[in-house]
This record gives C-alpha cells, structure tokens and sequence, in this order.
C-alpha cells in the first residue's frame, strides 16, 4: 500500500477486529516505523480518542471508517510532529480509496472539526477521569491508585503512554538504545549475532540468576530467547524449554543467529524430566503474564487485561513453577520473574509457591517499577532449594 495512513488503518482495523498482535501487523517497507507510530499511538489513546470522535460522529461506525478516524484522530490530537493539513490530506487521501465515497467526506469533515474544536475537546479531557484522559481499563487504574497513589498512578499511564525505545543487549552485558526508526537487522554485528533485542529490564532476572561457566541451567520459558542469550553469553550449560511451535521456531532462528549452537532446545518440561536431566544448577521461570510492566512496548496489551484473565494467567505460573521446582538439584536455584507490576503474579504467587514447597526458602527478590527504574517493569525472585532436598 502506498498510502501509509491507509496501510495504518488497516492494521489498525485487523487489531479491531481480531486483537492479534499489533506488532505482527505491521507491513514491511520503507514507511514502517511512521505507520507503527499511527497505529500503537491510536491504540494508547483509543480511549480518549473515542470519546472525543464519537462527539463529532455520534452514530459511531465500524470497519474501515472507524480505523480511518482514529488515525486521524491519533495524527491530530497526539503526534505534533505531524501537521494538522497532513493529518488531514492524507489521511482523507487514504480514505477516498475506500469503495463506499462516504467515507472520505465523514473523515474529512470530522477531522476538521477536531482542529476547530481542538481547545474544547482538549478541556474535556483534563477533566476526565485518570483512566479516561490517559486511556487505559478503569479497573487496572484502580489497582495502581491503590497500591502508588493518584500521583504514583498517573506516573505510571504517563510512562506507558510514551513510544518505547528500542534497546539491544550484546554480548559483554551492555544494553545500548536503538537509534528511533533504524532497522534492527540494518545494524553493526546483527549477523554476526553480537547482540539481541532486550530492554535493560531483563537484565534483572539474569543477574539475580548468576549462571556461571559450566553450569546447568533451565529456562523454563525460553522464547523468544533473550534471556537465554544473555545465560548462554557467560558461559552456562543451558537448556531452553518452548511449548509453543511459532514461538519455539523463533528461538531457534534467534539462537542461531547468535550462534549459540550449544543451547539444547527441549519441547515441554515432561521432556526434561523423561530424559532425566532433573538436577539443574539454576533454573529460570520466566513466567508468561499480564505485561502490565511492558503497556509502553505492547500498547495493545492494556485492552487484554481483567481481572480474570490475570488469575488464569497466576494458575498457570502456579502449574509451570511447580513443574520447574523439581528440577533444580538440592542446593540450586529457581529464579522466577515476570514483567508484570501485579502483586498476584509476583509476591503473590512467591508467598503461595513457598507454601507448596517447604524444601525452597526465598533468598531475594526486586521489582522495577518503570517509571521510578527507567525501564520496563519487572519483578524477580531466587528460591534457594535445600541441600537436603530429594
């Protein structure tokens, strides 16, 4: 597609109508980096963009006019870098290779009124309420008031509500950010395998996990491989768990691309055990969770969270942590992390793993909060197993 708000709004429009990955998405070509700008930016603000558009367009429409309206929106109210006549020519250009002629002359004229009424709408949503005016589901703002204050709450959606950098972690430890809009496979060292994508946030995990030359190590829940990376880098024995075919295949291509051959892969953790290769040094959960640490990576991320999706997703940690505690040998270590801020995935579920498992005692666990930490958050903890353990 030539238009790139036209490649926005469709999408945006798949994202609407099947909540995939708004990432996998994304078209290749030379304008990637502005359309990935449209579309994670409408979906942060889709709340108030809704508000406000459904104000100007008060039978609220579906398909392709209501994904052309909130790129328009987003462009307007959102990206300064664009100009308001930009916004509005092309994202109407865009909207005139629709079948239906309508849909120019709606998106055309409400997004002229959003620049006349800027200033009034602007007003209407300071006023709003936090989860309103920052966009996000009214019961996770809640959550966060309570546990950091109104002030500590708003921090946190301000944060998540900025475009996220894009970091690489090589090989000596370091984490540098990604120059905004390059290419990751365009950079120095990508083929030589020097380094992979990784927020300095995961470095909390690896660094609580200490793995050291010849030891064995267990990551639990490997793909897509960063933190396997950073293990295999300094030296341990590692084998890397992946249920998921898509996500397996992902780290297969990723550790070859590193050129870390001697990383076995294993399909499920009932492989581990078949082959008895249960006495691992250290063993890493990294534990599929809400994200709620990530919203500023995974904007889309914010719309799959509830409360009873983040307690679906606690009993399965729950069931891959039980797993994973029988295999670390007596004396070793189980370093559970996720990139979630919520208590029941975190402190929660370490409180409750330790009831389950008298022979673990909990040596140490940290939490990057994002806006305090200055990267994505994060929570880990190290359950030491007894040596005595059988």
């Amino acid at each position: 597609m030539s238009n790139s708000r036209r490649a926005a709004a469709f999408a945006l429009l798949r994202w609407i109508q099947t909540k995939e990955f708004a990432s996998s998405l994304l078209p290749e070509g030379a304008d990637r980096a502005f359309v990935q700008d449209v579309v994670y930016t409408a979906i942060r603000r889709l709340r108030p963009l809704r508000k406000v558009l459904g104000v100007l367009v008060p039978k609220w429409p579906k398909g392709e006019l209501e994904a052309l309206l909130y790129v328009g929106g987003a462009q307007i109210l959102y990206m300064p870098d664009v100009p308001d006549f930009a916004a509005v020519s092309e994202t109407v250009s865009a909207a005139k290779l629709c079948e239906n002629p309508s849909v120019a002359r709606v998106v055309n004229g409400a997004l002229r009124n959003l620049i006349r009424r800027r200033a009034e709408f602007e007003k209407m949503m300071a006023a709003s309420p936090l989860e309103e005016r920052e966009s996000f589901p009214t019961a996770l703002v809640r959550r966060w008031i309570v546990r950091h204050g109104e002030d500590g709450a708003e921090k946190l959606c301000k944060w998540h509500n900025e475009p996220a950098e894009t970091f690489i972690a090589r090989r000596d430890g370091s984490f540098v950010a990604m120059e905004r809009g390059k290419r990751v496979s365009d950079m120095v060292g990508y083929a030589e395998g020097e380094f992979i994508v990784q927020d300095p946030g995961t470095a909390l995990a690896v660094r609580l996990l200490d793995p050291k030359p010849g030891e064995r190590v267990l990551d639990a829940c490997a793909a897509p491989g960063g933190k396997t990376a950073q293990i295999a880098w300094r030296g341990a024995d590692v084998t890397a768990c992946e249920v998921n075919p898509a996500r397996r295949r992902r780290l297969a291509e990723n550790l070859k691309r590193l050129k870390l051959d001697g990383v076995k892969i294993v399909e499920s953790l009932e492989q581990v055990e078949a082959g008895k290769e249960n006495c691992f040094d250290k063993v890493l959960v990294d534990a599929p969770c809400s994200n709620t640490g990530v919203l500023r990576r995974r904007p889309d991320a914010r719309w799959n969270w509830s409360v009873e999706r983040m307690e679906a997703i606690a009993k399965l940690q729950s069931e891959i942590l039980d797993q994973s505690a029988r295999l670390v040998a007596p004396g070793g270590r189980l370093v559970y992390s996720t990139c979630s801020n919520e208590p029941e995935e975190n402190t929660e579920q370490v409180n409750a793993f330790l009831l389950r498992h008298p022979d673990f005692s909990l040596d140490v666990s940290d939490e990057f909060i994002p806006y305090v930490a200055g990267c994505d958050g994060a929570f880990a903890a190290v359950l030491a197993r007894g040596k005595s353990a059988t």
